[in-house]
């Protein structure tokens, strides 16, 4: 009987020593759930995108001029708060280029949004970089002041030694921003800032023109109470939005007589064999332009009859500009019915256009591409943009 008491004891006390406790890793934060909840775009807006597509493409947006169609899709995809690209939307890599994008696309709000409550962004320089700039640029420099206190890398690189010595002496502690700042001076030399850092710790003289190149600039000149109003002309696009956002944009007379056309088009095989006909009638250096709005007509849904069909395979629309291989992707995305991975491509095509935007032949491409895929609004804003640009 004891023997067998000892047996179970001994059994018992065994067992939670063979027990297995299995620890599942945390998984990393999806960071491009957050963002823009009311952007509209389904909640599979990135699925199967390829995340070498993000990482490649991603961090181009914004770096140059886009046309209004190209900006407005860029602000509504980078923006949306749905789950991100498989691979990278928990990268803290292509998290930071997204807020970055957002920011150089004149959207601080939204790039703050996608940032705010980020998870470990302090583990990351450029995230925290990205997030700091967010939240100058809209007012939040307490949230900035804090990352700068939390980083845990890149402490000594030049923009937080600015940032630094700009909470050191928002905090009152002059000599230590005084240190930092002459440690960020050694670094790197920048006048404009040394001016509104020397004036904010001074607290007197004249501090000279506000500058609002970026958003430390502007937390600088708005806690000196500087006239931001006379600096308005080199603003960058984020400040700028902050200071003076834009009104809503109403439909121009112009934009309601192409979209009449789209539609129009779309249900009157008709209308093709008439802008045919106009275009065979211009002079010769005008029919590219006539024939590719054509080309956009048929992109948003217009079918050309058998006759038009053939005369449109015999006529002339220019050249296009586009990498072959990068219009055989966005053709490959839009079959595979890749939203974001489509979206991307066009954006890709788009920022090499510059701020008029593709030509004809690529911004049908890009057009025909984005309605397959589902994105609607934004292909009609490259076709109405393309039609204006073709003329009357």
């Amino acid at each position: 009987m004891r023997t067998a008491a000892l047996a179970l004891t001994l059994a018992l006390l065994a067992a939670p020593a063979t027990a297995q406790v299995e620890v599942a890793p945390l998984a990393a934060p999806d960071y491009f759930s957050l963002g823009d909840r009311e952007s509209g775009l389904p909640a599979d807006l990135w699925a199967g995108t390829s995340p070498a597509v993000a990482r490649d493409i991603i961090p181009l947006i914004g770096r140059k001029p886009l046309s209004p169609a190209a900006a407005g899709l860029a602000r509504r995809v980078l923006g949306a708060g749905v789950a991100g690209p498989e691979g990278a939307g928990r990268d803290p890599d292509v998290a930071a280029a997204r807020v970055q994008a957002l920011l150089a696309l004149g959207d601080p709000a939204t790039a703050w949004a996608a940032v705010e409550r980020a998870p470990n962004v302090p583990t990351n320089a450029g995230l925290a970089q990205a997030a700091a700039e967010a939240a100058l640029v809209v007012g939040q420099d307490d949230a900035a002041c804090r990352l700068s206190d939390q980083l845990t890398v890149g402490r000594g690189e030049i923009y937080w030694l600015r940032l630094r010595a700009f909470c050191q002496a928002r905090a009152g502690q002059t000599d230590a921003a005084q240190l930092t700042l002459t440690l960020a001076s050694e670094k790197a030399r920048d006048p404009v800032y040394s001016r509104l850092m020397n004036a904010l710790l001074a607290g007197a003289g004249d501090p000279g023109a506000a500058s609002l190149r970026n958003g430390l600039d502007y937390a600088l000149s708005r806690r000196l109470a500087l006239d931001l109003q006379a600096a308005r002309a080199t603003a960058s696009p984020a400040v700028a939005a902050t200071l003076w956002p834009a009104p809503p944009v109403l439909d121009t007379e112009a934009e309601t007589v192409a979209r009449s056309m789209i539609a129009s088009a779309a249900t009157t095989p008709a209308l093709i064999d008439a802008l045919l006909d106009e275009a065979d009638a211009a002079p010769p250096k005008a029919r590219p332009g006539l024939i590719g709005r054509i080309l956009l007509l048929e992109a948003m849904g217009a079918s050309p009859g058998p006759d038009a069909r053939a005369r449109l395979a015999r006529a002339d629309a220019g050249k296009g500009a586009a990498s072959p291989l990068l219009l055989l992707a966005l053709d490959r995305a839009a079959s595979l019915g890749l939203k974001g991975e489509t979206a991307l491509i066009a954006l890709a095509i788009a920022s090499d256009s510059g701020a008029p935007g593709p030509g004809t032949l690529d911004r049908a491409r890009i057009v025909a591409a984005l309605r397959r895929v589902g994105l609607t609004d934004a292909a009609q804003a490259f076709a109405v943009e393309g039609l204006l640009a073709a003329g009357p």
